[in-house]
């Protein structure tokens, strides 16, 4: 079985509104380290990002936190050496979103603002062009992305992403279903990479 040994998780540096935003964060933190799988992350100790790396960071886990120069100041408060904590300070965006994604076997959404959404419609887009075969999930906790979903199928209803275009993401509201999600969606686009099977790709 190949197994995902990674996840770069796009979220938040603010709490939102809602404690079940957190909540929903340590909880993914805490079955990750349990599972055995490393977090990639934006690097920031505040808001949803400081809750799920401290959540892993805790149970045992490790973290690899990628940042670019001019966000230290914003997101990041702790520099003192944490153990199981890698960080990268990148020049620019463009390279820490390109290191997130090599040093990443799978894709999560968590709740956050608008870098949360650009960075997980690029990865979607990514595989709608043929650019990786690595699962996306979002995690809709409390209906947080509810309203993506929606507009992605009033894209495919007005005739915008066609059956060419089809493109191919995972959706759940239960965390305890996230890291089993990603490792069947992950085994399943190995072996297709394998076998050079270039389907279609569709909503799970």
């Amino acid at each position: 079985m190949t197994e995902i040994k990674s996840i770069c998780v796009y979220c938040g540096s603010q709490t939102g509104n809602s404690p079940v935003f957190t909540e929903a964060a340590r909880e993914t933190g805490k079955l990750m380290a349990m599972s055995g799988v490393s977090l990639v992350y934006g690097g920031g100790d505040q808001g949803v990002m400081g809750a799920v790396s401290q959540s892993v960071l805790e149970h045992g886990g490790k973290v690899k936190g990628i940042i670019p120069n001019f966000l230290l100041s914003h997101e990041r408060r702790n520099f003192t050496h944490i153990e199981n904590f890698d960080m990268i300070v990148t020049e620019n965006m463009h390279e820490r979103k390109r290191l997130m994604f090599e040093h990443s076997d799978a894709f999560l959404t968590l709740p956050g603002g608008i870098g949360t959404l650009e960075e997980v419609v690029e990865m979607i887009t990514w595989a709608q062009l043929g650019r990786h075969k690595k699962p996306v999930l979002l995690a809709d906790i409390g209906g947080f992305w509810g309203p993506l979903t929606e507009l992605l199928d009033h894209m495919i209803a007005q005739g915008f992403i066609t059956d060419e275009t089809m493109i191919r993401y995972l959706v759940t509201n239960d965390v305890s279903k996230i890291v089993p999600k990603l490792q069947a969606e992950f085994e399943t686009l190995s072996k297709e990479a394998l076998e050079g099977d270039d389907v279609a790709l569709a909503r799970l």
